[in-house]
């Protein structure tokens, strides 16, 4: 496949321009239509990289640990966000645990392991194994991922339970509001630098 690195189209009515450096803080407008074309990159690939790591650790966080504890009379329950999505199939909810679990679990971890795979390679130099379809997906799914929502649900969750029972947030939600950050701080910045910056072949 050959690549015009250089070039890029607007989104919006696809005219096409030579791409050119910018300074900091400086952005690329179409002067057809206005739109955003690109942005000059505060962040570089160690940056990019490190908040990666991040967002996988506090996914692994917001996965193992319990969102939310409930106590009454002494007895206790705690559920991690899988077994809410869990419980959501099992009630009359069930339709939306499936889009619960993609745009909550499924899509953060595939924006991160191949955010991870992309910035990894590029560390070294070169572009991954893949590279293209990697960029392409994680721009596919930019719209989808909404920690956010789920996290805000879990929040009106525990303050309309708080005045039934004895409720604590857990790790999870903690965990789930750093992700809720991260996300689209890694997720949702221009990383069309990559495709000039990195040598070899694009697959």
């Amino acid at each position: 496949m050959r690549t015009f690195p250089d070039l890029i189209a607007c989104e919006h009515c696809d005219h096409v321009y030579r791409r050119v450096a910018l300074a900091r803080g400086e952005v690329a407008h179409c002067e057809m239509c206005g739109a955003v074309l690109y942005r000059a990159e505060r962040l570089g690939i160690e940056q990019m990289l490190a908040l990666t790591v991040a967002a996988a650790i506090v996914f692994v966080l917001a996965n193992v640990y319990p969102v939310i504890r409930i106590s009454m009379s002494g007895l206790h329950n705690e559920a991690t966000l899988w077994q809410s999505v869990a419980a959501l199939a099992q009630g009359g909810a069930a339709p939306i645990a499936v889009p619960t679990a993609l745009i909550v679990i499924a899509v953060p971890f595939l924006q991160i392991v191949l955010l991870g795979w992309v910035l990894g390679f590029a560390k070294a130099g070169w572009r991954a194994p893949g590279f293209a379809m990697a960029m392409r997906v994680l721009h596919g799914l930019r719209p989808w991922s909404m920690v956010e929502v789920c996290l805000l649900g879990a929040l009106v969750a525990i303050v309309k339970l708080s005045g039934y029972l004895v409720v604590m947030p857990g790790i999870g939600v903690w965990a789930m509001a750093a992700l809720a950050v991260l996300i689209p701080l890694i997720a949702s910045r221009d990383t069309h630098w990559l495709w000039q910056r990195l040598p070899g072949e694009v697959a």
